[in-house]
């Protein structure tokens, strides 16, 4: 055998493998499972996400926008087929609606009242726990059983210690030489009572907010304080306060949502009152005022008209918290 026989020859480089059928193509099977994991890739994402953009798109845009809608008419809620066009006049009627900015004001009244304690203690709280404790899981978890307390429940315990004749509250102002107090119909004192349920709910879970974000505060910090000769307390306000300012934001924000929707706790502290708020409505909130406008008033129009005005106010107070976080980052 020649050379050249040898170079060409099949058995000289091996056995030849079958070209593949289809011009090169793999087969049927591999041809579909490139196909779907391909797919499988693109698409899995948004099969994933898709429930929370349909339970959204029901539950919350929808009555957004139609609250927007039935905000513009005249509709009653025993017939809320029949709309008539009124333009803004229901936002308009808002304008010179005294109980409407009473509410207002009350709303306002409240959510200091109850805010700024509340936020206050947290942190204090927070920075207890924060540093090695027996039993901290217990106090941690202590913190939170009001958060878990039903409103229902909380407000009627509540109304016990605040009863005027046989309440708890007044036989310990009587007992240091205070008069009674009628809490539910001062208009002051039931401000101050009903944001003292909101403060027992939400102090602690706001506690355990600061104390996550002080733990992640790092402890070269305190340590280089502690070698400057700095004490616990100018620790706290020169590192601790300091590193916690996006969350004291954040909190400040969502506990101002909170007070301006509040409803469950004055509803309840006055339970023959109903959604009027006291006698007097010296303690109807927002979020009352709307409730007895659309489901005792029946007008299920301007109810929708206090409902966007309350997103609007929520609107500002997060367009300033947002501005006011923005000229504290560019400092």
């Amino acid at each position: 055998m020649t050379d050249e026989t040898a170079v060409l020859s099949p058995s000289a480089v091996g056995p030849q493998r079958p070209a593949a059928e289809g011009g090169g193509r793999g087969r049927p099977g591999q041809v579909w499972r490139s196909r779907r994991y391909r797919w499988d890739l693109r698409f899995s994402p948004y099969a994933f996400v898709a429930p929370f953009f349909l339970f959204f798109a029901a539950f919350g845009l929808f009555p957004l926008l139609y609250t927007g809608w039935a905000a513009l008419h005249q509709v009653e809620l025993t017939d809320p087929d029949s709309m008539t066009w009124v333009g803004l006049r229901n936002f308009t009627r808002l304008w010179d609606d005294e109980f409407f900015w009473n509410a207002l004001r009350n709303t306002f009244t409240i959510g200091l009242l109850s805010t700024v304690p509340q936020l206050a203690i947290a942190l204090g709280l927070a920075h207890l726990l924060n540093y090695k404790l027996r039993g901290s899981a217990f106090f941690r978890v202590a913190l939170l059983t009001p958060y878990a307390t039903s409103v229902a429940a909380a407000t009627l315990v509540f109304v016990l210690l605040f009863g005027r004749d046989y309440g708890m509250i007044n036989w310990a102002l009587s007992a240091v030489g205070f008069g009674a107090v009628d809490w539910q119909n001062g208009t002051f004192a039931s401000q101050l009572a009903v944001s003292t349920i909101v403060i027992w709910r939400w102090t602690g879970y706001n506690a355990l907010i600061y104390l996550a974000a002080m733990q992640a505060v790092p402890g070269e910090l305190y340590e280089s304080a502690a070698l400057d000769g700095a004490s616990r307390w100018q620790q706290f306000r020169h590192v601790t306060v300091p590193s916690l300012r996006p969350t004291i934001l954040f909190t400040c924000v969502v506990s101002t949502i909170g007070a301006t929707q509040l409803f469950g706790e004055p509803l309840l502290f006055n339970g023959g009152a109903g959604a009027t708020g006291g006698s007097d409505h010296q303690f109807q909130t927002l979020g009352l005022y709307l409730y007895e406008q659309g489901w005792v008033n029946l007008h299920l129009g301007r109810a929708s008209a206090i409902a966007w005005a309350m997103f609007l106010i929520l609107l500002l107070i997060a367009g300033a918290a947002r501005l006011l976080r923005g000229r504290k980052d560019s400092r």
